[in-house]
């Protein structure tokens, strides 16, 4: 009966934009009901570009959802993505070099700086260098 029924509704393919409702939130991801009536599930790394902790951050029961279908297994089993439609956040590109060479001059300073430091307190007032032993030199 449930292959008639899959046969009935008009079939998805993988690539296509399908429209849906969420009908169960798991903690991996949401199952959604299609507008063909067809069951699909939306994995929770197929949510968004950015990082998402709980699926109920993102997704709720009874929202309606536009996602792209990326994949249909052997099973018949669709799953969706909602990130594939959303455009990804592109940041200029980074100077590495420039960078790099930043962060070196500063570790280069602050490492002279923390040295000179060392080196002032392991002398004493007239100049001389402090004994390692920790100041007794054991005469009474």
């Amino acid at each position: 009966m449930a292959e008639k029924a899959a046969a009935a509704a008009p079939a998805v393919s993988v690539g296509e934009t399908v429209s849906g409702t969420v009908e169960h939130v798991a903690p991996y991801g949401a199952f959604v009901r299609l507008e063909s009536g067809q069951k699909a599930m939306v994995h929770i790394s197929e949510l968004s570009h950015n990082y998402v902790k709980k699926v109920e951050d993102v997704l709720e029961q009874g929202k309606k959802i536009t996602a792209k279908v990326i994949k249909i297994d052997d099973k018949g089993r669709i799953d969706l993505s909602i990130k594939a439609l959303q455009v990804k956040e592109v940041r200029p590109p980074v100077h590495r070099e420039e960078d790099f060479e930043k962060k070196l001059t500063n570790f280069l300073k602050f490492s002279d700086e923390k040295i000179a430091d060392l080196n002032s307190k392991c002398k004493d007032p007239r100049g001389t260098k402090r004994r390692a032993g920790g100041g007794t030199s054991g005469k009474k």
